[in-house]
């Protein structure tokens, strides 16, 4: 009986989703950073619909016009509207952002698991592979594995994926290495669970909160790594437009026109800013040490 409870309370309970979302509520900062990520998704979802002028259009009777009426963000090298172009790239940095952390968990999350639930070699081995990755750095990390697989959105996203995928897997073990040991995982051991049970009905739902704010920080930095590889053209190729391949046009007419670059700028760092003040309160909401 007593084993059978201790398997039964392994869940979490609705006691403390609700007291998530009421320390959430009361967090103005969490809120703002919510606020702040859905302006932009919803900016990026609707860009077609919002965007005054097609992104790619030029102009050569409007070229490196500073903002006017027509213009609130003024026009770049060729005469396209950078307020447009600001707001269709939206959709390639948030979706490089996004789907680069989708590729880092599902490339991390699973070695993580079997690494921190089993031990032994394979432990050992995937530890091994994990630190020597991490011994690099993240963003030269992706530009090599952007330069290798080709310059392209998509090539530039599979790079931001596979090098973020060792800090999800080195805190997946980490939470395995504790929750298994809690009482109502050796519980369902002992009633005859099998492996794959126990860690889908036990240990994933308990290691995902901590995997939720990893995720949610990572986005931020995976948006200054999209920037990052489009800039030095290995991200979003031209015409097409991203914040970082704004920058990398606007570099060469900073004194000129220097609107071209502080308004991508402006966007990287509020949605940024957004990403991280969100994860911060994420992190707080669900502390379960924290019982206020």
């Amino acid at each position: 009986m007593s084993i059978t409870n201790a398997v039964a309370t392994a869940p979490p309970a609705a006691w403390y989703r609700s007291r998530v979302w009421r320390k959430l509520g009361r967090n103005r900062t969490a809120l703002a950073g919510g606020i702040i990520v859905l302006l932009f998704v919803l900016m990026a979802i609707a860009a077609p619909l919002i965007a005054p002028y097609e992104p790619n259009v030029s102009s050569w009777l409007t070229v490196r016009k500073p903002p006017t009426a027509a213009h609130w963000m003024g026009t770049d090298d060729v005469g396209r509207d950078v307020m447009s172009r600001l707001i269709h790239g939206s959709r390639a940095s948030l979706s490089a952002g996004i789907i680069s952390v989708v590729i880092a968990l599902v490339i991390g999350v699973p070695l993580g698991v079997l690494s921190g639930y089993y031990g032994g070699w394979l432990d050992a081995v995937i530890s091994r592979v994990t630190e020597a990755v991490l011994a690099c750095p993240f963003l030269i990390l992706a530009i090599a594995l952007a330069a290798f697989l080709g310059p392209s959105l998509t090539n530039a996203m599979i790079a931001i994926g596979i090098s973020a995928a060792p800090i999800f897997a080195r805190l997946a073990r980490g939470q395995v290495l504790s929750v298994k040991t809690e009482d109502y995982v050796q519980g369902a051991r002992a009633v005859g669970c099998s492996d794959l049970r126990i860690i889908r009905r036990y240990i994933l739902p308990n290691i995902f909160p901590p995997l939720l704010v990893q995720s949610t920080l990572t986005i931020a930095t995976a948006i200054i790594a999209e920037a990052s590889l489009s800039f030095l053209g290995l991200g979003q190729q031209p015409p097409d437009p991203s914040w970082g391949s704004m920058l990398n046009t606007a570099k060469n007419f900073i004194t000129q026109a220097p609107w071209m670059a502080i308004w991508p700028g402006i966007a990287i760092f509020v949605v940024v800013f957004g990403f991280n003040i969100l994860g911060d309160g994420l992190r707080d909401a669900l502390d379960p040490r924290d019982s206020r």
